[in-house]
């Protein structure tokens, strides 16, 4: 393998949602392909409308075809929204409320992608994947207008009829006009008490309102249980996907202070509710802030936040001079680390094995103190260990994974993973902590980080390697994460499992679902 990529969960802007996140490198395109419409030819009689040629709409306008048009390459291109919505944006000069309309509707398409097609099923005469595509994504803007969004029922339609006669064709509009005037018979409540009536079962009926893959489902329930919560907290966990996340940065410590106004310019910013690096924005684009701008402080999720500061705050025996993060692109939490060890005169070396992802590192470092950041390098992960015995004293595996963790961030994610993805990455997992348990040294520390829950991801991975092993020691990581919450915070309030490692949860903490492994070398 000569490259790896997946989720992560730093939360920067190039990363998932309109906050980030990161996504396995694999070839893998949408099954459905790209393919014209029967309907383009046959039209359809049955969904004729009955306004006058000259009365029917042929444009729509430029935010609902931006939507459009991001739906279109994120199936077509594998793209991630975040990455092709703002500079579309900006290309086509659409800000303010356009702008806020554009995102909303796209976002939430895609996040409620599996909703809505369990009741636009209901209302079309055909199976849904044997549409074209592009129909199908005029149909998903449609219905969530109607059900989603505080859109007039006789706007919704007439501008999505106008979307699909632009960007489908005459036939597939008059389509769209029946489909969605079925649709909006009947209100949101209606609907989603019908799917779970004629589900086979609750989990399944579940998955279907709050748009989740039924697999993705069952696997964060198993993952509820395994980490001592109560598997009926499923559904909170599912509806808490679904909830756009709030902008959340980081101050890195020694580069900028949380008091510097001038820093932080007019932005209203309120202290995170664990980590003492976090700060929510209260409004949506970071981007004007002088310390963003700066590299002095960064979009970062506050779990995110969490754990690197507890792989830095976890005690060692010895010297703690040389730091390794084996997997650092995009570099988020490389660049939270190096702030922590610029304060205590260490040194961080970074790698990533990704190119293109070693020189996001670098920018992110950027603004780092000189002398902190050792090296940043472009290599295999899985490799360090044997080339670098012992050479580390703090280690953190930020792996490779599903990302089911940040599914609010990224809300496609959902729509592309597959339980056939888990073999190939908890292998890649293994493998990677092997190597970094190897590059630390005799007392030293490695975290093991996934921006998953599941449980083949997380418990496994770390079982299935120490079972290999007698000299590493599991930590109490919920007392190292308890440590680092902020002064004056709730550090004794932060809900944690009576275990010896951490599992955050959005519907819980409200940050991404990340997990957290301490271990030590102890020869």
């Amino acid at each position: 393998m000569s490259g790896y990529e997946a989720d992560r969960g730093d939360g920067g802007p190039e990363r998932g949602g309109p906050g980030g996140g990161r996504s396995f490198d694999d070839d893998r395109r949408n099954s459905s392909g790209r393919q014209r419409s029967a309907s383009r030819s046959r039209g359809g009689d049955r969904f004729r409308t009955s306004q006058a040629p000259s009365e029917r709409r042929k444009r729509t306008d430029p935010a609902r075809m931006a939507a459009f048009d991001v739906l279109r390459e994120v199936d077509e291109s594998d793209a991630y929204a975040n990455l092709v919505l703002p500079p579309l944006l900006r290309e086509r000069h659409i800000r303010g409320r356009d702008a806020g309309f554009a995102t909303e509707l796209t976002y939430g398409t895609l996040r409620l992608r599996g909703r809505y097609d369990a009741i636009l099923s209901t209302c079309v005469d055909r199976p849904l994947p044997g549409l074209d595509p592009a129909l199908l994504d005029v149909l998903r803007l449609g219905a969530h207008q109607v059900l989603g969004m505080r859109v007039p029922v006789h706007a919704a339609v007439s501008e999505t009829v106008g979307l699909a006669r632009n960007r489908v064709g005459a036939g597939p509009a008059q389509m769209v006009n029946a489909v969605l005037r079925r649709v909006s018979e009947r209100p949101l409540d209606e609907w989603m008490a019908g799917l779970e009536k004629e589900a086979p079962d609750a989990l399944t009926g579940l998955a279907a309102t709050e748009s989740h893959p039924l697999w993705i489902a069952r696997a964060m329930r198993e993952a509820l249980a395994g980490n001592g919560r109560d598997a009926d907290e499923i559904g909170d966990l599912l509806a808490a996907d679904n909830v756009p996340p709030r902008v959340t940065l980081v101050a890195r410590p020694g580069l900028v202070d949380v008091s510097d106004e001038a820093a932080w310019g007019d932005a209203d910013l309120v202290a995170g509710r664990w980590a003492s690096t976090a700060l929510r924005l209260e409004g949506s684009d970071p981007s004007g802030i002088p310390a963003v701008r700066e590299g002095l402080a960064g979009v970062q999720d506050e779990g995110s936040q969490l754990v690197t500061l507890a792989l830095a705050g976890a005690p060692l025996e010895g010297r703690d001079e040389r730091w390794l993060d084996l997997c650092a692109g995009p570099g988020g939490k490389a660049a939270l680390l190096a702030a922590l060890a610029g304060r205590r005169g260490a040194t961080l070396v970074a790698n990533e094995v990704a190119p293109h992802r070693a020189r996001l590192v670098e920018k992110t470092l950027a603004a780092m103190l000189d002398g902190v950041v050792e090296e940043v390098r472009t290599g295999d992960g899985r490799e360090v260990g044997a080339d670098e015995p012992g050479a580390y004293d703090r280690v953190l595996v930020d792996a490779p994974c599903t990302g089911l963790g940040a599914l609010r961030r990224r809300p496609e994610s959902r729509w592309r993973r597959t339980p056939s993805d888990l073999a190939a990455l908890t292998a890649l997992q293994r493998e990677l902590l092997a190597s970094a348990l190897d590059a630390v040294r005799p007392g030293g520390v490695v975290a093991y980080v996934t921006c998953s829950p599941h449980l083949a991801e997380t418990q496994l991975v770390v079982s299935d390697v120490l079972k290999k092993r007698d000299d590493v020691e599991r930590l109490d990581t919920p007392a190292a994460v308890r440590s680092v919450v902020r002064a004056g915070g709730a550090a004794d309030e932060i809900p944690l499992a009576d275990r010896d490692d951490v599992q955050l949860w959005p519907h819980v903490h409200g940050t991404d679902a990340m997990h957290l492994t301490l271990l030590r070398r102890t020869a």
